[in-house]
């Protein structure tokens, strides 16, 4: 990653790491993310990130502890498909693959470690609900790490405990990695990253009940982010969207300092005031009685959550997590329609009426006609480049949404039939 303006402040420091360099300015700061949020190279590469919620189905309304889920995951290393496992603040259970020569490979080496940890889960007698939203418990933080406690406390400082407690604990999504590709391309690459986003919401919506409670939303996950502070969580686009390393530099500075790591990255402490970044870094405020380094730059772009976040690639996070009979036609959709240069041509006219509906595609979803229209469009668009190993998901998803179905529909329909903690409970069982 370039270091822009900083590089000659580091040659005069002997000895001294780049990530210790203190930021001289908003301005340096500026030019450092926007060197260094995208990667000028060929698209082809995917990585998936997939989150679930831990139940126990013997008591869907317990929500397994720490020391149960972590005393699981220490034997699963290595997965064959390469994941990282990983847990979230309120128990729910990330795999995190690595990059892979294409969408295919992608989805091939996700499928074989979801089955290695089903499968210890529950022997341990836990399993894996594929749900954008925890339907059925309050929101309760189970991982003790320093950085979950400190978003914590930031949103209750900020006044927004409740919503922020949910978004920690109560969600789950799909999350997909993509190269940034040409830099000539960039700008348009990610306009349509971001454009794409209601109508793939529509698709893959799946979270229609948030404590226990139908919400009204086919993505309660979305509604949850949506109400965040839209500094922190709102998409990054400026007015043109013509320059996104701007953008996202222009964003990063104006949001607020979530929390701030000691020196020795020992300890994590919540900034329970107002304080943009930019204003540390132009020394307005010091916190931790210092300025701020290339550290902590860093891990303040980590505190951020748009859409579409640049991580030197595209970090698309916007999925509701989805059940194993959809997501890989869901995955196979977005990733063609961004790298297939004539699937995003096309795609780019299907969505472009409705590239800014984001709350209607949370809350009624494929019952929006023009979302609705889109999304077969788009279905169309990918289904013409579908390999054979997808087609049955492909062809389950094209006919769920010709008749207007997403997931949260089907959840809903046994919710109504059984109940909520005996849907679960079969969820979790790896029923129907």
């Amino acid at each position: 990653m370039t270091l822009a303006a900083m590089t000659a402040a580091a040659s005069q420091l002997d000895g001294a790491s780049s990530d210790d360099i203190e930021i001289a300015s908003s301005l340096a700061a500026v030019e450092y993310i926007s060197d260094g949020c995208l990667v000028d190279g060929p698209v082809g590469l995917v990585g998936l990130e997939l989150e679930a919620h831990c139940f126990d189905p013997a008591d869907p309304y317990r929500r397994p502890s720490w020391d149960e889920i972590t005393e699981v995951l220490e034997w699963l290393s290595p997965l064959p498909g390469g994941s990282v496992v990983s847990v979230e603040p309120g128990g729910a259970v990330e795999l995190s693959g690595p990059p892979t020569d294409d969408v295919l490979a992608a989805i091939g080496a996700m499928t074989r470690d979801q089955k290695v940890l089903r499968s210890a889960l529950a022997d341990a007698g836990l399993g894996l609900a594929f749900l954008g939203a925890d339907p059925l418990r309050p929101p309760v933080r189970v991982n003790p790490g320093a950085r979950y406690r400190a978003m914590e406390q930031f949103f209750y400082a900020s006044h927004s405990g409740a919503t922020g407690a949910a978004m920690m604990t109560s969600t789950a999504s799909i999350q997909i990695n993509v190269d940034a590709g040409p830099r000539a391309g960039w700008a348009a690459r990610v306009r349509l990253a971001h454009a794409l986003g209601p109508t793939m919401i529509a698709i893959a919506a799946n979270s229609p009940m948030l404590g226990g409670q139908f919400s009204g939303w086919q993505s309660t996950r979305q509604r949850v982010w949506g109400r965040m502070d839209a500094a922190r969580c709102g998409p990054i686009l400026g007015a043109s969207g013509d320059h996104p390393g701007i953008d996202w530099a222009r964003y990063a500075l104006k949001a607020p300092v979530m929390m701030v790591r000691s020196p020795d990255a020992q300890d994590t402490c919540a900034v329970t005031h107002y304080v943009p970044f930019t204003d540390w870094a132009d020394g307005r405020v010091l916190l931790g009685d210092r300025r701020p380094t290339v550290t902590d730059l860093e891990y303040h772009l980590t505190t951020l959550f748009p859409p579409v976040r640049p991580r030197r690639w595209l970090e698309i996070r916007y999925l509701d997590s989805a059940p194993d009979e959809v997501w890989p036609a869901v995955v196979f959709t977005l990733v063609t329609l961004l790298d297939d240069p004539a699937a995003a041509d096309l795609a780019v006219d299907a969505v472009e009426p409705v590239a800014k509906a984001w709350d209607a595609a949370a809350r009624i979803g494929l019952g929006d006609r023009r979302l609705h229209l889109a999304a077969n469009r788009c279905l169309a668009i990918a289904a013409q480049r579908v390999p054979a190993e997808l087609t049955d998901a492909m062809q389950r998803l094209i006919d769920n949404v010709d008749r207007g179905v997403c997931p949260a529909d089907e959840f809903s329909d046994r919710v109504i039939e059984c109940g909520i903690a005996p849907a679960v409970a079969r969820m979790v069982r790896g029923g129907p």
